[in-house]
């Protein structure tokens, strides 16, 4: 990394000191709180692990996570798409309560980016970080937020956020080398970028913002949550080491090199834990957003089995990897087939902090599994819902996945995920029964946004 990405990160730091010690929450941490790390990859595919089946693209030490600790391979991201995700994410609530059900709304503001109907968080929503300040968690953000414009009430630092760093808008996140960042509510310049400087890859610059957070706030429980922007397009980085010598097409070694670059930066957290002693009290989490944006069939084969990709509402665009791992109470190399997703992250982190979560989520904590422990959630219902090119919704019920791309006017497509993973096979008409079932959740799964409408007026 250059000389003035340190400089920048170290004024930073010292910049924001005093402001943060007044914003922490003066709660008491309950003892033996964990700190919590949360790391979240933007459009990585099911498959472009090694520890979910990649053989191409090198992920040593996300692997290690995986044999160190707990591998999921049922969980999925809140939406197909980034912004809803994240929301869902951050609030428990799933599509159809959530404040940010899509990319652009009706109403909402003109983004950084240049595109109007950016839909931020508003004022009365919790997050995961208020949540975990109540208990007195120091929180920490770095990367890609894309829930709140300049001077709205998405804002992080608004969301209980003591200290973030990063793009708020998700379209500027688009490039690796931008004219200006945001720490806090600051818009900070990068000198490196102007002209024809491509000098400053924010991805690095995230990953030295979060060492550097955990080596200041590591005598306290921390909450850090890294939403990289890796591997999103557009393809660029420094290098495309350790692939510039295949034989293949250029966007398929940045590809590849992007995620084999957030691989390094995750061995670097987890050495510095160990430096540090608080390994073993910390439980770190690792996923994407959303499903690959691109197949990459042939190559990587990003979508492994599974169908679609980025956009679609089968498994390809929802079902995420999902790692944890925490030496002191995870049991190493185990997995769980437990189907959960992002509006359960919430109210876990909530159960593992000693926190309460709000009431009224659609999420529910999976700590139990977490600990190795039997936890059966088989009977309830998961539900997506997506806007661009028609209003569409998903259903996860035990085994059943049910796609409804007309509500109202199209038929529902059924998959028994347990015999058909790569949803091949619409045996809708073979279970009227399951199909009445779903169609009745339906009718009571969401509630209407002026935002995000679904009649017309």
């Amino acid at each position: 990394m250059k000389k003035t990405t340190y400089a920048l990160l170290a004024s930073l730091f010292c910049a924001t000191c005093f402001s943060l010690s007044i914003r922490i929450s003066a709660a008491a941490p309950v003892p033996g709180s964990p700190n919590i790390i949360f790391i979240m990859a933007d459009d990585l595919g099911y498959g472009d692990l090694g520890c979910y089946g990649q053989e191409l693209i090198q992920t040593p030490h996300i692997d290690k996570l995986a044999k160190e600790g707990l591998r999921f391979t049922q969980c999925y991201a809140g939406s197909t798409v980034c912004a809803p995700s994240r929301s869902v994410l951050m609030t428990g609530q799933h599509t159809g309560h959530t404040t940010v059900r899509g990319n652009f709304g009706k109403g909402g503001v003109r983004g950084l980016g240049g595109g109007s109907g950016r839909v931020p968080l508003n004022k009365n929503d919790i997050t995961v970080a208020e949540v975990l300040k109540q208990v007195g968690y120091v929180t920490g953000m770095t990367g890609k937020w894309g829930l709140g414009e300049p001077g709205t009430a998405g804002e992080p630092n608004s969301q209980g956020f003591d200290e973030w760093f990063g793009y708020l808008n998700q379209r500027r996140a688009h490039t690796y080398y931008p004219t200006f960042i945001w720490r806090n509510r600051e818009r900070v310049p990068l000198e490196g970028n102007t002209g024809k400087e491509k000098t400053q890859y924010t991805h690095d610059m995230f990953t030295e913002f979060a060492l550097e957070f955990v080596r200041k706030y590591h005598e306290k429980p921390f909450f850090l949550y890294m939403p990289y922007c890796i591997p999103h397009a557009k393809y660029e980085i420094p290098s495309t080491e350790p692939y510039s010598d295949r034989p293949w097409k250029k966007d398929e070694k940045v590809h590849a090199a992007m995620v084999t670059r957030m691989d390094r930066d995750i061995g670097s957290l987890m050495a510095l834990l160990k430096e540090l002693k608080i390994d073993q009290n910390t439980i770190v989490f690792f996923c994407s957003d959303n499903g690959a944006a691109r197949r990459w069939e042939g190559r990587f084969d990003s979508s492994g089995e599974l169908r679609g990709h980025k956009r679609d509402m089968y498994e390809g665009g929802i079902r995420t990897p999902m790692i944890a791992r925490w030496p002191s109470r995870i049991k190493a190399g185990s997995e769980s087939d437990l189907v959960w997703y992002f509006a359960d992250v919430l109210p876990t982190l909530a159960e593992l902090a000693g926190a309460t979560a709000p009431t009224g989520i659609d999420g529910v904590s999976v700590a139990p599994a977490l600990l190795g422990n039997q936890q059966n959630l088989a009977e309830r219902f998961l539900y997506w819902e997506f806007f661009e090119g028609g209003f569409k919704q998903a259903v996860r019920w035990g085994d059943w996945k049910s796609v409804v791309k007309k509500p109202g006017q199209g038929k529902m497509e059924l998959f028994d995920l347990s015999e058909d993973i790569g949803e091949t096979q619409d045996v809708a008409a073979d279970h009227p029964d399951i199909v009445a079932r779903i169609n009745d959740y339906l009718k009571i799964s969401r509630t209407e946004s002026e935002a995000f409408p679904t009649k017309k007026k």
